[in-house]
């Protein structure tokens, strides 16, 4: 069974971990180089002071996690905000990324928003080594719908990677 909590910064050396084998293996986060630990710990207090982060938790362990965060600093989109997941490699497609983001929904529900974004790396063409298509299809299993595609925008191991953009209302 998934347990669903609010991540504190003591969390930040097992999300890093998570973390950083996308930083370093994948084309998934356009981040070219693992942030410190203690950098970590600062972003993670720097979006719970505003917007849910949360963490996925099996036997005690931590296997996944999500967050909101600001869309565009502007007053005026105070009801939007980007999603970002990261899912342990070893857990991936087992209802963790599902249980994440029905509780980042709610979450974000209560507090106010309408609008949720993600912000999707993708290979220009078809799927390499460093860069599938899963995160945009999970996202549609999820109700988003592609609203933005921006070409050639990102390079990571020597090569160009698109960018999509995801919307889902509430």
């Amino acid at each position: 069974m998934i347990e669903i909590r609010v991540v504190t910064p003591e969390d930040a050396s097992r999300l890093l971990e998570i973390y950083s084998y996308y930083v370093k293996n994948t084309a998934i986060s356009f981040e070219c180089e693992v942030p410190s630990l203690e950098e970590f710990r600062k972003r993670i207090a720097s979006i719970l002071k505003k917007y849910p982060y949360i963490c996925a938790i099996v036997d005690g362990a931590i296997i996944g996690y999500a967050y909101a965060g600001v869309f565009h600093e502007r007053k005026a989109y105070k009801h939007s905000v980007e999603l970002s997941i990261y899912v342990d490699l070893e857990r991936r497609r087992g209802g963790c990324g599902r249980a994440l983001y029905d509780a980042l929904e709610e979450r974000l529900k209560a507090q106010g928003i309408k609008n949720l974004y993600a912000c999707i790396a993708v290979p220009p063409k078809k799927a390499d080594e460093y860069l599938t298509f899963d995160s945009v299809k999970f996202h549609k299993k999820m109700g988003f719908k592609t609203v933005g595609h921006f070409h050639a925008c990102g390079t990571k191991f020597g090569r160009w990677y698109d960018m999509v953009y995801m919307e889902k209302i509430l």
